[in-house]
Formats: structure tokens, sequence, C-alpha cells
């Protein structure tokens, strides 16, 4: 007797054949989508969580070792607690900031920088710092509030910048031409807190409405991450390029 199979046996099996390799892919396409979700809700937890703890304990490490021993809670707990110092150091902070708004306080202030600006090396030093503090952390101030564009490195190619102020009396007469010129501070990606800081003419920065921090998102990201007021606005259908 004839034992071979016939076209409808063979046709079965490579059927079947088939839907097991569509379906062990399928799975593992699956589990390669499981994980890469898994991925992009732990990565972000993780780092931020790290850098918390790292700067929570880089602020304990600091603080502690100026607090009496007596008045730390691992004095009376066998274990620590985390946070304790900077607890202690917010705290301190906002009473010194208390302090100096009285008169009393300012007078005292004062009369310390009176003797940091009469100590050589140091005075410098404690000017550019206070400068640079006051400036960043002052309410009113308008340092990298607008970002802008500028053809940087070579014509053509357009390069996201931070606009600071105007070129200061005393640097503006030595630029070249009657432009009025402006500060730029050029990022650079992924890290944007290092980069480059030049003056252009005013007329050859084109400023763009994203906040700072979007714009900071877009050069840590490549440009992966589109600042989302201008994704909405797309969406909406507003400022669209025209037709070429």
């Amino acid at each position: 007797m004839d034992q071979r199979p016939d076209s409808r046996d063979v046709g079965t099996v490579l059927t079947e054949m088939a839907a097991d390799s569509v379906r062990s892919h399928g799975a593992m396409a699956r589990l390669r989508r499981y994980f890469l979700t898994g991925v992009v809700i732990a990565g972000p937890l993780t780092i931020t969580a790290a850098v918390t703890w790292w700067f929570v304990s880089l602020a304990d490490g600091w603080v502690k070792p100026l607090i009496p021993s007596t008045i730390l809670p691992e004095s009376y707990l066998p274990f620590a607690i985390p946070g304790f110092g900077l607890l202690v150091a917010l705290f301190g902070l906002t009473m010194l900031g208390f302090l100096t708004a009285n008169l009393v306080g300012r007078a005292l202030l004062e009369a310390g920088e009176g003797l940091l600006e009469r100590t050589p090396v140091v005075s410098g030093l404690y000017k550019g710092m206070k400068q640079i503090f006051a400036t960043v952390f002052s309410a009113t101030g308008t340092t990298f509030r607008t970002v802008g564009l500028v053809q940087y490195p070579t014509k053509g190619m357009w390069s996201i910048v931070f606009l600071s102020k105007e070129a200061a009396p005393e640097v503006a007469t030595g630029l070249p031409g009657p432009d009025e010129h402006i500060g730029v501070f050029l990022p650079c990606s992924p890290n944007p807190t290092t980069g480059f800081f030049f003056y252009l003419p005013r007329k050859d920065v084109i400023e763009i409405s994203i906040s700072v921090e979007e714009a900071a998102k877009l050069v840590m990201s490549a440009g992966l991450i589109q600042p989302e007021d201008m994704l909405k606005r797309a969406k909406r259908g507003e400022d669209t390029p025209p037709p070429a």
C-alpha cells in the first residue's frame, strides 16, 4: 500500500507550520513590546530616584557634621533618617533670609560683605558668585527667558540658543558695525549645561515662541522630544509652513 501523504495532507502540514511560525513571531513581538514598555516606565523613575537620593545624601553629608550629635535622629533611633540634613539646611536658609530682611540683619550682612570686599582674591570671587546667584534666582531676572535660532556652525545650519542680554556699553564699543548685539548661549547636546557664549547682531537671531524648558528638552533628546505647544499648534493646523 502506498503510504505517501496526499496533497491535502502536505498542504495541511505546511499551513500548520506557517501558523506556528506566525504565532511564535507574534509572541516574540509582544514580549519585545512589553519589555520596551517596561524600560520606558522604569527608566525615568529609576534615574529620578537615583538623582534624588544622590542629592539628599550629598546635602546630608554636608550639613550633618555641623549639627550637634545630641539632636540627630540616629542618636535616639536605631536607624538614620535620610534627608534630615537637607531639612535642616532648608530651614536654616529660610531663617537666614528672614533675619536679613530686617534692619539688624541687613546691617550685619553689609558689615560682613564689607569685610569680604576688603580681602584680596576673595573679594573678586565673592562679587562674581553673588552676581550670578542674584541673577539666576531673582524673581525679576530676564536671563534665558527667550529661545532663538542662529546659523551655527556654518551658514544654512541652524542651532537652538538661549538669549541673554544686550552687550554692555564697554563690550559694545569693541564690536564691529552699528548693529545692536545680544549675548546668546548655545547649549551642547545632550548636556545643555555646557556650551558656547558669544555675541551676535540682533538681526541675525530669530526668536521662536517656545519656553526655555522645552528648548532644553529638544537639545537633550537631540530633537526626539518636540516642544509640546508646537505639536498642539500643528494638530490644530496652525502655523503650518506654506507650500513650496
